[in-house]
């Protein structure tokens, strides 16, 4: 079995129904059973069998059918989480791009995820029928476009990918290699240089490898010489992409338009291909659309490439145990996960609910990662806070039922699913908020759940005007939490519930769910509120002080800013925590500049164990020091989650713990005398390291003619931001602009652009980083900055005004 997962929002639903429909399922089986927005599609794949041998992944193979399970994302950089959160779930990627346009925002996005996650991708480009018909590109004009998003798709990949192997192969992305294929996603065709290679091979005599290597890049047929080289011949010589592959499509594109059927036939039988006579009665749309799907039909040239180039469950998990799950690789359950062994218990991962279209319960969306999951089966559910060994967020309960899923329906599975399977799960939704273990092994840890690819930056409070429907409200929110991994919600500490996004688009769609949900609610909504960032500019002068409750134990910390690089490899997952201590000790080595002796002596990351703040031991003979390292451990993951200026989390700085003393009876060093001091003298550290207020910036994407560019331009500016790129599609008027834009300004703007030119706009948005640009010292009564934080302290109910560094610093 194979899964793959489709990114991407060029034509992708389109491309899986004709995967779908070429399969045989009819839309009467995809639609079976209680209907679900799953987003899930099994279908029966099958290559030739000449081409077994062609397969890269390493497991033997038993015959040529496959089944592919694929799951189907959202296409908005805005909805990102959705996409994040089936990572877990599959086995390789397949990106749809648009030809000459290239990767969008999204794409980019949870490319970045899936490659530190060491998901491999494919690449289908969308869109040829565009760039031949409306934007009128010659065949050279349409190679060098292709050339081009080929280029930049693989510069994200050598950024990015993770260490599948032990010889970390490339994963580029190489169209003679046969993993990148072309075509028409609305159209329903599609091709590799595999596929011509197999038209061409016997003529040229090679085989369909070698063929392949000539089919792409600088390769041209002299035919003067009968002979292959890699340097243009001239003489009106095209390279082999373009004589070989792009010149019949361009040939029939021109017969159909010239009304010269005839010639389509006899070039569609040059290619191997005898057309029915019938589509002769076919208008030209439906003429085109029809031969191209004979001659090039899509299913068979995408279904052969996952097939040939992306991982078998059972290779995956062979190498992504280690990354995936939680405990040590040794255990029972680390070994059946490795094997994907079927014979092996249970070990299941939910990564999130889906929720049927016509009542409010859910199915728990998870893989097999190993044993078999049937019906009735008693399971242990652990919830993401599980911890061996205890008991909180532990369930034991009983399956109800287990579905396939097939697309907007389901199908019952009675017999159970086995180990590298996806699968649907009924009666577990009351347990789990969206994702967690499912597993018979007492002794099992939890399946990580991957990063969210976007911070969710833009909040609301929400409360019923009656507060007797408070419970409702409760329910829909929980509702809300399971059906969107993206949507987070929680309950402050003086009882306001709040729904957070990751932009304003984003938190309308959570709110209109809600809304709908709770249709027979009136509910009361605050205006949109952000979250901002609290750093340090410069380094403690001083070393900081704070005493214990008992005053018998004392801790000394410095904070000083943490690089840019450091903070950006943190954050995108390539500076890993969890990682073994020698690959983080070597990467901070290598690539940050640390000493040896304190890159061995980091304690914690956080917030949360993965946040971009570092806490480092720098004392030097302190005894009993390891005594008290988990309360100092737990009071830096609370105070960098909420800071001393206005309880927004900490970003970017390092602590180094520089000396501290304690009393020798151990009952007066417990967590609850460490802990809080911690706390305080993190505060009181970065209070005296020039402190400073740092606000999210959106990248924005937004396509549109040239007219309205100097709009978008001037909108951006208005608003604080300013434009940082502008690019004309090829043969087009259209433009493509990016820029950055403050968040705390975004409320509105897509609405405001549509004002300004007539159109209706829909701009894309992905967090890019985070500045103190504009906002202005904190501690400056006169700045934004202070302005801001007053207001963040009067919604949260602090007092009034930033903390002295007095509060937390004690004197000997």
């Amino acid at each position: 079995m194979k899964a793959y997962y489709e990114i991407v929002d060029h034509g992708k639903s389109k491309l899986i129904e004709s995967l779908v429909t070429n399969a045989g399922v009819t839309p009467h089986e995809a639609e079976s059973g209680p209907r679900v927005n799953s987003a899930v599609n099994s279908i029966i794949a099958e290559i030739p069998d000449q081409n077994i041998n062609d397969i890269e992944d390493p497991t033997p193979t038993e015959g040529s059918k496959f089944l592919m399970q694929i799951v189907d994302t959202p296409g908005r950089a805005d909805f990102s989480s959705k996409a994040t959160s089936v990572l877990r779930l599959v086995d390789g990627a397949l990106l749809a791009v648009d030809a000459v346009q290239g990767a969008s925002l999204q794409t980019e996005n949870v490319l970045r995820i899936a490659l530190n996650e060491s998901i491999k991708p494919v690449i289908f480009l969308d869109n040829l029928e565009k760039a031949i018909v409306e934007w009128k590109l010659g065949k050279e004009e349409l190679y060098q476009a292709i050339r081009k998003t080929v280029e930049s798709i693989n510069k994200n990949i050598s950024t990015f990918q993770g260490s599948y192997d032990e010889e970390n192969k490339s994963w580029d992305v190489v169209p003679e290699r046969g993993n990148v294929a072309f075509g028409s996603a609305d159209q329903g065709w599609a091709f590799t240089t595999r596929t011509f290679a197999k038209r061409y091979s016997k003529r040229f005599g090679m085989n369909e490898n070698e063929m392949m290597a000539h089919l792409w890049g600088d390769s041209w047929f002299d035919a003067g010489s009968q002979t292959w080289t890699t340097n243009d011949p001239g003489g009106g010589a095209e390279r082999a992409f373009n004589q070989f592959i792009l010149d019949p499509i361009y040939q029939i594109f021109d017969a159909t338009a010239n009304g010269k059927r005839d010639s389509v036939f006899e070039i569609a039988h040059n290619l191997g291909v005898m057309l029915p006579k019938q589509l002769g009665e076919l208008d030209d749309k439906d003429f085109f659309r029809a031969v191209m799907q004979k001659v090039l039909p899509a299913p068979e040239a995408i279904t052969d490439m996952v097939i040939l180039h992306l991982p078998s469950p059972k290779e995956v998990q062979k190498h992504h145990v280690g990354i995936m799950y939680s405990g040590p690789s040794t255990d029972e359950a680390a070994l059946a996960i490795r094997d994907c062994n079927s014979e092996a218990g249970l070990v299941v991962y939910v990564s999130r609910m889906v929720s049927a279209a016509d009542s409010k319960q859910f199915y728990a969306l998870g893989r097999v990662f190993a044993g078999v999951l049937k019906p009735g089966m008693d399971v242990r559910i652990q919830g993401p806070s599980y911890i061996p060994g205890r008991k909180d967020d532990l369930f034991i309960k009983n399956i109800q039922e287990t579905v396939q899923l097939m697309g907007a329906g389901t199908q019952v599975i009675s017999t159970g699913i086995p180990a590298g399977n996806i699968v649907g799960i009924t009666g577990i939704d009351q347990f789990l908020v969206n994702s967690g273990t499912l597993t018979t092994y007492e002794t099992a840890h939890n399946i990580r759940t991957i990063k969210k690819s976007s911070t969710p930056i833009v909040s609301i409070s929400v409360e019923p005007k009656d507060p007797s429907n408070l419970p409702d409200l409760v329910d829909g929110l929980k509702r809300l939490s399971r059906s969107d991994p993206g949507a987070s919600t929680e309950v402050t500490w003086d009882g306001q519930h709040i729904v957070a996004g990751i932009s304003e688009m984003h938190l309308n769609g959570h709110l209109k769910e809600l809304q709908d949900d709770l249709s027979d609610i009136d509910l009361n909504i605050s205006d949109p509120f952000i979250q901002y960032r609290e750093t340090v500019t410069i380094a403690t002068a001083t070393n900081a002080l704070s005493k214990s409750p008992n005053k018998h134990n004392r801790l000394y910390l410095r904070a000083a800013p943490l690089t840019d690089d450091l903070i950006f490899a943190i954050e995108s997952g390539n500076m890993n925590f969890r990682a073994s201590d020698k690959t983080r000790e070597s990467t901070l080595v290598k690539n940050h500049g640390w000493s040896v002796a304190e890159a061995k002596k980091v304690w914690a990351f956080g917030p949360d164990d993965d946040g971009p703040n570092i806490l480092v031991d720098t004392t030097v003979g302190v005894p009993r020091l390891l005594e008290i390292k988990d309360g100092v451990k737990r009071g830096f993951q609370w105070a960098t989650k909420e800071g001393p200026i206005c309880e927004e989390p900490i970003r970017g700085v390092r602590f180094n713990l520089v000396d501290a003393t304690m009393m020798a009876d151990a009952i007066h060093r417990g967590t609850g005398q460490i802990l809080p001091t911690t706390r305080r003298v993190t505060y009181a550290s970065v209070l005296m390291s020039k402190p400073a207020l740092l606000e999210p910036i959106y990248l924005v994407e937004i396509q549109g003619p040239q007219n309205i560019m100097i709009h978008v331009s001037d909108s951006l500016t208005e608003k604080g931001g300013r434009v940082i790129s502008q690019e004309q599609q090829i043969r087009t008027t259209l433009f493509n602009i990016k820029g950055y834009l403050p968040v705390r300004n975004s409320f509105g703007f897509a609405k405001e652009l549509s004002t300004i030119t007539g159109r209706q706009e829909f701009p894309e948005f992905t967090l890019d980083h985070w500045s103190p640009t504009g906002l202005g010292d904190p501690l400056d009564p006169t700045s934004v900055g202070h302005k801001i934080v007053f207001d963040i302290r009067k919604r949260k109910g602090l007092k009034e005004g930033i903390p002295s560094v007095d509060v937390y610093y004690d004197k000997l």
